[in-house]
């Protein structure tokens, strides 16, 4: 049992990524290491080998050459003449070190030799000797020897046409082999020193690169429903520090909207609560006064019904995040403009204007648009009073597509501009005439909410001018599609005159504000 736990112990070690690195950093290095050595050892024997096979050449050339040199003689014997050119090129043998050395034979025996030929050679290699003297061609190769290692070059010596004897150049790369070895052998405890202090280097490095996402792990792990302001430091430019960012960034929008649910959940409790307060009411004292039954009721209904609106409006909400929120359809932004207008003008006792109208398709939901701009016209009108101006219009410029609806009621302070747009926010210098909400039913704070989710469905955003004591100006705007064949020229026909909707906004001066709800 013990021993299965220390074997899960460091089998979760190991699997821990600090450990991993260290262990795969140190097996590359020890595999670099060993590769070079082994290649560095490799290439010094060939070097090695190619200065052997160098100096023999040169040896075999110089006897090739004196033994063009000498003159053939033909009252000697061929024999004779043989040891005449061995002797010539044994006399001027200049070796470089004790480990180059010549052997001349005749007749497959052992003629003559330098100084520096070591007797295991002539008294253990009688056979190779053997081997050497019976050439009638050059030969060259490397054989391993009682000597050690040879490197030999074997010239027969030929006197008309008949091999008389063979001139053997040797080098024995022994004593070089054992100068490369012991410079390995001093590389090894040195790599092996190196490798530990990279090793050593390597685990620190891992260390102190992994610490973020050991922070990291441990602000996730603190982070809960109650307590999402903890934020991770971020260090560097590196791969963890945009790792690090964005993970700030995403507890930034996870804040924001779990504070957000938590601020809806507690506005539509509210919301909620007050009809339930007055059916409740009403409930309790209908078998105190039944003569009054049949007003009890409606009256009951009627909040009944604003709860059923206030509900409906927090769905459409919640769908406008779905893919199947909207059914986009090609449609002319002319006859929509005007059919809006045709439906909003005998809402409230206003002065209604068409302003303009743009020409040109769009792919748009004709009810969804069609409810955004009734939410703003109700709103308009609960903003002005009996003889003041509401005008919709719409125009085409710079690939979008915009329809406002702008009134000249009280406008909308500064501070209230900002906040408009969220879910059950109201304008604190709001007049409601009671007439006109009992019109248009009972004001949630969800009209211009469930604007702005219509127009960012639609890939847009919608713009508020406004100022205190003149009026405002909602206006949805709509990205026209690429393919979308559309005339961008303004048309009316009732205001065939007025100004293009570009110049509306021309009027933005002090005092005014434009607040984009782009998102």
């Amino acid at each position: 049992m013990r021993v299965v736990t220390t074997v899960k112990h460091w089998r979760q070690w190991f699997n821990s990524t600090r450990p991993r690195i260290f262990v795969w950093y140190f097996l590359l290095t020890a595999f670099s290491s060993v590769t070079s050595i082994l290649v560095t050892h490799h290439i010094l024997y060939e070097r090695i080998r190619d200065q052997s096979r160098e100096y023999v050449s040169r040896q075999i050339r110089e006897f090739q050459q004196i033994a063009r040199q000498q003159r053939i003689d033909t009252t000697v014997a061929p024999e004779q003449q043989a040891t005449i050119v061995l002797d010539a090129f044994l006399a001027q043998y200049e070796p470089v070190d004790a480990d180059d050395y010549a052997i001349a034979l005749l007749n497959g025996q052992v003629y003559r030799y330098s100084n520096q030929v070591p007797a295991k050679l002539l008294v253990e290699e009688a056979d190779l000797l053997q081997e050497w003297g019976q050439l009638t061609t050059p030969n060259h190769d490397i054989v391993n020897t009682a000597a050690g290692e040879l490197f030999y070059f074997a010239e027969p010596v030929v006197v008309n046409g008949q091999t008389q004897g063979v001139l053997v150049i040797v080098h024995c790369a022994d004593s070089e082999y054992q100068v490369v070895n012991g410079a390995v052998l001093l590389i090894i405890p040195a790599t092996l020193g190196v490798m530990a202090v990279a090793a050593a280097i390597a685990w620190a490095t891992a260390g102190r690169v992994l610490a973020p996402l050991r922070v990291l792990t441990q602000t996730a792990q603190s982070i809960t429903e109650s307590d999402m302001t903890q934020r991770i430091a971020v260090e560097g430019t590196d791969e963890i520090a945009h790792l690090t960012t964005t993970f700030n960034e995403m507890l930034d929008r996870l804040q924001i909207a779990f504070e957000s649910q938590q601020e809806f959940l507690k506005d539509a409790g509210h919301e909620l609560r007050t009809p339930i307060t007055v059916i409740r009411g009403y409930l309790e004292t209908l078998k105190y006064r039944p003569e009054r039954q049949a007003e009890t009721i409606a009256l009951a209904i009627d909040e009944l019904d604003r709860m059923n609106r206030l509900v409906n409006d927090l769905l459409l909400l919640a769908k406008a995040e779905r893919p199947d929120f909207l059914a986009l359809r090609l449609e002319e932004l002319d006859w929509l403009t005007e059919e809006l207008y045709l439906k909003v003008r005998s809402m409230a006792d206003r002065q209604w204007k068409l302003e303009s109208k743009g020409l040109s398709p769009i792919r748009v939901d004709r009810q969804r648009i069609t409810q955004a701009v009734m939410n703003l016209v109700q709103n308009a009108i609960r903003h002005t009073q009996e003889g003041d101006a509401i005008a919709l219009g719409s125009s085409v410029r710079d690939d979008h597509a915009y329809i406002w609806v702008r009134d000249t009621g009280e406008g909308i302070a500064l501070e209230d501009q900002a906040r408009i747009f969220e879910r059950f926010a109201r304008a604190t210098t709001r007049q409601i005439q009671g007439d006109v909400d009992e019109a248009l039913g009972e004001n949630h704070g969800l009209g211009l909410a469930i604007v702005e989710a219509i127009a960012q469905a639609h890939g847009g955003w919608v713009e508020l001018l406004s100022r205190p004591g003149q009026g405002s100006t909602f206006t949805i705007v709509i990205p026209l599609e690429a393919s979308t064949d559309r005339a961008t020229h303004e048309s009316d026909s009732d205001h065939r005159r007025q100004s293009p909707h570009h110049r509306l906004f021309g009027v933005r001066s002090t005092g005014a504000r434009l607040h984009d709800h782009r998102r």
